[in-house]
């Protein structure tokens, strides 16, 4: 009874799905280790997604790598599910007394007693096996492209104790496929990838400081800082500043790289979007919070459409 007490995941809070294809198609047993890894909030993944197959479908050469192009979109697809769970694991096994403190986070599995610390140390070995197995498959400079992620990957956790910005240094991480994509294709680092790298660590400042507000009200007690607590109610001039910089950045990525037309009408209309959710967020209500950050896919597709175009463009 106690533990069906503790298991019991409180709605009106708690950032868990309920009643999602978790609980109707999946065995009990997993379910833990699913939510650990966030595979039931997909928004994640897709973040940390999106930048790679950005950079892939920049990089691309010629249409006889077109092969190699869909195989990379697949390769990475695969790679950010892997990585994001790793990622959060690893957050989870870190954070678990804070989270344990905060009223959207403890009713995650580590904190609420539903899985050891020692089963979600197996479960990141599983996923980071994997994840390795997806990046050996890559050219030898990518490889150790990818393979210098994880010093960010590992001390990112740990950036909320130090700094009301860590934000930025999500941006650092999330945004390495930027980079990782352009050497999977290239086998070096070009200029364009650079850039939309930078662009990549401004936009992430901005979503993630939308999300961060969420947990404002609960942050302080449980000792978290964010940009959220930093910048407080006046965080929309900030807001704004971050997705200007980032579209201008990824607008110079384009330049430099000598896209078409397209590439800049998908950057535009994603530009829009993001300056939308800056406009209609409701800082002080997390629920809006969460779903101007979801949101963010759209912006993603809209300049992945773009790239796409531009490159179909060029190279027909």
């Amino acid at each position: 009874m106690a533990e069906q007490a503790r298991n019991e995941i409180d709605t009106s809070a708690s950032d868990i799905p309920v009643d999602s294809w978790v609980d109707r198609l999946m065995p009990r047993a997993t379910h833990p280790y699913i939510r650990l890894a966030r595979f039931d909030r997909p928004i994640g993944t897709w973040l940390l997604l999106f930048p790679c197959w950005w950079s892939i479908a920049m990089a691309w050469p010629n249409w006889q790598a077109a092969q190699e192009i869909m195989y990379l979109f697949a390769a990475f697809g695969i790679g950010a599910l892997v990585m994001r769970g790793a990622g959060c694991t690893y957050n989870d096994i870190v954070d678990r007394d804070f989270d344990a403190q905060v009223a959207r986070t403890k009713n995650r599995p580590l904190p609420s007693g539903q899985v050891t610390v020692k089963q979600a140390v197996i479960f990141l070995a599983v996923l980071l096996a994997i994840g390795f197995s997806v990046l050996i498959t890559l050219k030898t400079y990518a490889i150790a492209v990818g393979a210098a992620s994880l010093i960010l990957v590992f001390t990112y956790p740990l950036m909320k104790r130090v700094t009301f910005w860590p934000q930025f240094f999500l941006g650092l991480t999330f945004n390495w496929g930027a980079l990782l994509g352009w050497a999977a294709v290239r086998g070096d680092l070009g200029t364009p990838a650079i850039f939309l790298y930078l662009g990549g660590l401004f936009w992430t400042l901005g979503y993630d400081t939308i999300y961060a507000h969420q947990d404002r009200q609960d942050d302080p007690q449980a000792g978290v800082k964010s940009t959220a607590r930093r910048l407080g109610l006046g965080s929309k001039p900030w807001l704004y500043a971050f997705y200007v910089i980032a579209a201008g950045l990824f607008a110079y990525a384009g330049i430099i790289g000598g896209f078409a037309w397209p590439y800049f009408v998908g950057l535009g209309l994603g530009a829009v979007q993001l300056l939308w959710q800056v406009w209609d967020v409701d800082i002080n209500n997390p629920k809006d919070c969460l779903a101007k950050f979801k949101s963010n896919r759209l912006f993603s597709w809209l300049f992945l459409g773009g790239i796409l175009a531009a490159q179909v463009m060029a190279l027909s």
